[in-house]
């Protein structure tokens, strides 16, 4: 059972279910169904043609199931003049599934688990245990969302930066359960890539690669966070940092710069430096500056003022810092490492504290802590 290449063949046939006249909501749900008749049937009775069947016992659960509403001969008259059975369809339909997941109606938490299950073709289970919570809860959500879209038309031009968005939510989720969401989110964005040649999807692409890429030093043998400065750089992926360079290149070259490409231009200069003492942190701020320029993002500014400490000093940081809100996310972790590298560890020491007693995530409050502990540790001393 080839389980990569049915999750591939997923957006396809649900295309093709709703171009026959199915909405959205049922034609997902056909094809989940057909989807478990193949686990059962395939290994002892592999298709010549996977898309045709799949397509074939998609229309086939669609059209029992609307056989069995109340309304049944208005469904009947939609769907009657059923095509020729294996006949999978030339159109690709999987571009407009991205957008119709991305839709602006959902939630984003909504838009994402819609998009690993139809796009995806992930299981409820399965996203389930990567997001951490009940499968029932996880159902509910998805069966919300699908009824949000379902009067959606298919057709309808979709917005490429709110799927990117999704897909970088995706990514950023972690690696919980059984399905790598990191590299699932990449699966899924070199799809994209090629369905639109759009230099802000090649962008998001190149991004996630040069950020995966450094994903086996991230975390030391007993699971503590391993900041970047001090990872072991011979355990980066130089194979992923070499595509992620490729395809940036590529995309600046069409001269239409936006947020994911100057992000991805940050991580190719992190990437290209051997030791951490050898990262062109002048020209990091020039990218910081330049994705200010296009986001006017908070997080942006905060991030830019730990590239100006490191390129001009720590009060020049400390500066760049002080106009931004208290309240950011990081903000008091990053006022903390700028005040050690001003030499002031007392103060260092109470906002890396502080800033531990509101991480958002295990790792970095044991991080945080730990960092604590170390200044007053040497105060002691």
């Amino acid at each position: 059972m080839n389980e990569s290449l049915l999750r591939e063949l997923v957006p396809a046939v649900i295309g093709v279910i709703v171009r026959r006249g199915a909405d959205f909501a049922a034609a997902e749900d056909a094809v989940q169904d057909a989807l478990v008749e193949a686990v059962r049937v395939w290994p002892d009775d592999p298709p010549r043609d996977p898309k045709g069947w799949l397509v074939t016992a998609a229309w086939r659960k669609f059209l029992d199931a609307a056989r069995a509403e109340t309304s049944r001969r208005h469904r009947e008259e939609r769907v009657d003049g059923e095509p020729e059975p294996g006949q999978g369809g030339a159109v690709d339909d999987t571009l407009q599934l991205y957008f119709l997941c991305a839709h602006p109606s959902l939630t984003p938490a909504s838009a994402v688990a819609l998009t690993l299950r139809a796009v995806g073709g992930l299981t409820t289970r399965q996203i389930a245990q990567a997001y951490l919570v009940p499968e029932a809860t996880m159902a509910q959500r998805i069966s919300r969302a699908k009824r949000t879209v379902s009067g959606v038309r298919f057709n309808q031009t979709g917005d490429v930066a709110t799927v990117l968005r999704v897909l970088y939510l995706v990514f950023n989720e972690g690696y919980s359960g059984d399905v790598d969401l990191a590299a699932e989110a990449i699966r899924l964005t070199r799809q994209l890539a090629v369905r639109t040649h759009h230099e802000e999807v090649a962008g998001l692409l190149a991004l996630m690669l040069l950020h995966h890429a450094r994903r086996p030093a991230r975390t030391g043998p007993d699971g503590r966070l391993v900041p970047l400065a001090e990872q072991d750089r011979g355990l980066w992926d130089t194979r992923l940092i070499a595509e992620g360079l490729d395809v940036l290149q590529a995309a600046l070259a069409r001269d239409r710069l936006g947020e994911f490409q100057a992000q991805a231009a940050i991580a190719a200069l992190h990437a290209d430096a051997q030791k951490a003492e050898e990262t062109d942190w002048v020209q990091i701020v020039e990218w910081y500056d330049e994705l200010v320029r296009l986001t006017g993002s908070p997080v942006a500014r905060l991030n830019r003022a730990v590239a100006v400490g490191e390129a001009d000093g720590a009060r020049a940081g400390l500066a760049a810092l002080a106009g931004l809100d208290p309240a950011l996310p990081r903000y008091t972790a990053v006022e903390a490492y700028l005040r050690e590298r001003d030499g002031d560890p007392v103060a260092a020491a109470r906002l890396y504290a502080e800033a531990a007693r509101s991480a958002s995530s295990l790792p970095e409050r044991d991080h945080l802590t730990r960092q604590a502990a170390r200044l007053n540790a040497r105060l002691r001393g």
